[in-house]
């Protein structure tokens, strides 16, 4: 994998660009050797390196890496996650950086549309590089002869992958986004484009993953490599995650159902020690368990050092996990722990963050970004099973066995927080939602899911379980801020992001989501 670590960036006159900005926001790559676009586009080696240069952007983003995005988007605004810094008075909140109050004010609902952690630019970034794949790879077949429409196939697909993955952050995000699907490579290109709805966002990233699990490679020929780029059960793996926010749970379990039957990914065993687990699955990565991975290395470092590492930390986690409240503890056996919990998601001792930073310094802050792992194929067919025919018991006791597949490899306790973990009945709906939400807390704690977890799971069936959503952003809250916290999140517009005010500014196509006009 250490070509595609390093994901090579050699795409031709690849114009990186912010939808309708001016043209100081693009950025021209050009090859060492000068090439100009039309004679770039003759090889199936450029175009295995223009591939490359859209996981290259992945390392990367904006002013803010894109992996600390993800990150922000799926935690801060739920209850997992607080200020590195206690904030107990004013004065506590004065030493707090421009950067650490927009977090901050994300945290206690207080997003504006001058956040910085609006601003959408990583993404649509990735997202230009794939589209110039998409349009151009095509035509490296009438040069090189050597390049088959199979394998073309397969290059767009991680194309269509990735730009469909990056679509469905931002629809999770911010709701209606726009959806540009070409090019920008000049600055007479640069124009105003309006927001997309939601149902036709969907659409396209249903189509786009469809489309790389159709023609996607099946393997790269090797473990790492097959978890730091989109093979066809990656792209089954993304579509049930879409298909199950969208309350398609047929075509969810479908799509899961193609990941478990290949084969290629399998839990660690029962009685795996502690550290086994952390060091194969966090540690080390590309692991048997993982699905996809940003590549980060010791030639690109990840953001994690700054906001979890010993010294500037930024983030922490919440009181109530640090205190057992999550995994448990066992009073009488030290030794009886949930291989998630204390020491591998976090420090109950400390409250840091320590799943990145375990053995790691800022000179060797390399630990991957997981977007994807096997737990969440087998949860996501669980939660999937629990709805597509609610009441029925056969399902339910399908969704609690593959459950139960994930607590027995990771040792969970039975009994947290003073409270046992009862299995539900397989035909109450409700309760064995509820399971399955709180399993993937334990098994995705500060790996971008949880907001995205709430909201699904709150919406469904048009917010029938708004509670779900309000009891957790309220109790997260300041004491005197959390009726108000509960007012906000009522109106159901709020649960999407502000556009960047920047984005206003130079695109007049776009119009600001309505929560915020």
């Amino acid at each position: 994998m250490k070509r595609n670590i390093k994901y090579t960036l050699l795409v031709l006159v690849t114009i990186i660009s912010v939808l309708g900005t001016s043209c100081n926001k693009w950025l021209d790559l050009q090859p060492e050797d000068g090439l100009t676009r039309q004679e770039y586009w003759k090889t199936k080696e450029q175009l295995d390196a223009a591939v490359m240069g859209c996981y290259a952007s992945l390392l990367g983003g904006s002013t803010i890496p894109l992996a600390k995005y993800l990150f922000i988007w799926g935690e801060l605004r739920g209850d997992m996650v607080v200020p590195g810094l206690e904030l107990a008075t004013e004065d506590d909140e004065a030493l707090l950086n421009a950067t650490m109050r927009d977090e901050v004010d994300m945290m206690r609902t207080q997003t504006s549309a001058n956040n910085i952690f609006v601003n959408w630019e990583a993404v649509y970034k990735t997202i230009n590089l794939c589209n110039t794949v998409i349009k151009f790879g095509p035509d490296v077949m009438a040069n090189d002869k050597t390049l088959s429409q199979t394998t073309l196939n397969a290059y767009l697909a991680e194309a269509h992958s990735l730009r469909g993955l990056m679509y469905f952050y931002l629809l999770r995000s911010f709701g209606e986004v726009p959806l540009k699907l070409e090019p920008t490579y000049n600055d007479t290109q640069v124009a105003a484009i309006a927001k997309k709805s939601q149902q036709e966002v969907y659409q396209q990233i249903v189509t786009d993953l469809t489309f790389a699990a159709e023609n996607g490679q099946v393997t790269y020929g090797n473990m790492a490599e097959d978890r730091g780029r989109f093979t066809k059960f990656t792209a089954y793996t993304a579509l049930a995650d879409v298909y199950l926010w969208n309350e398609e749970y047929q075509k969810a379990i479908d799509a899961c159902d193609k990941v478990i039957a290949s084969g290629k990914y399998q839990l660690l065993p029962a009685g795996t020690p502690q550290f086994d687990f952390y060091t194969n699955v966090y540690y080390n990565g590309n692991s048997v368990e993982n699905i996809f991975e940003f590549q980060f290395d010791n030639q690109k470092l990840n953001p994690f050092a700054p906001m979890f590492g010993f010294g500037g930390t930024e983030f922490k986690a919440a009181d109530w996990i640090a205190e057992g409240r999550l995994y448990g503890t066992d009073a009488i056996d030290f030794l009886n722990v949930d291989v998630r919990g204390n020491g591998t998601s976090m420090s109950e001792a400390s409250a840091l963050i320590v799943k990145y930073m375990n053995g790691r310094s800022s000179v060797t802050s390399y630990a991957h970004w997981f977007v994807y792992r096997y737990s969440d194929v087998l949860l996501m067919k669980a939660e999937a099973l629990t709805w597509v025919s609610p009441g029925n018991a056969a399902n339910g006791q399908e969704a609690i066995d593959l459950v139960g597949r994930i607590r027995t490899s990771r040792h969970a306790l039975n009994n947290v927080d003073g409270k046992a973990i009862e299995i539900p009945d397989p035909a109450n709906t409700e309760n064995l939602s509820l399971y399955i939400f709180e399993e993937r807390a334990r098994e995705f704690s500060f790996e971008g899911k949880r907001w995205y977890d709430i909201l699904r799971n709150a919406k469904r069936n048009n917010y029938a379980n708004e509670k779900l959503l309000l009891d957790i952003v309220s109790a997260s809250a300041q004491p005197s801020k959390q009726q108000t916290v509960i007012n906000k999140y009522k109106d159901h517009r709020s649960h999407y992001f502000p556009i960047y005010s920047y984005e206003l500014q130079t695109n007049k196509g776009l119009v600001q989501n309505p929560f915020y006009q």
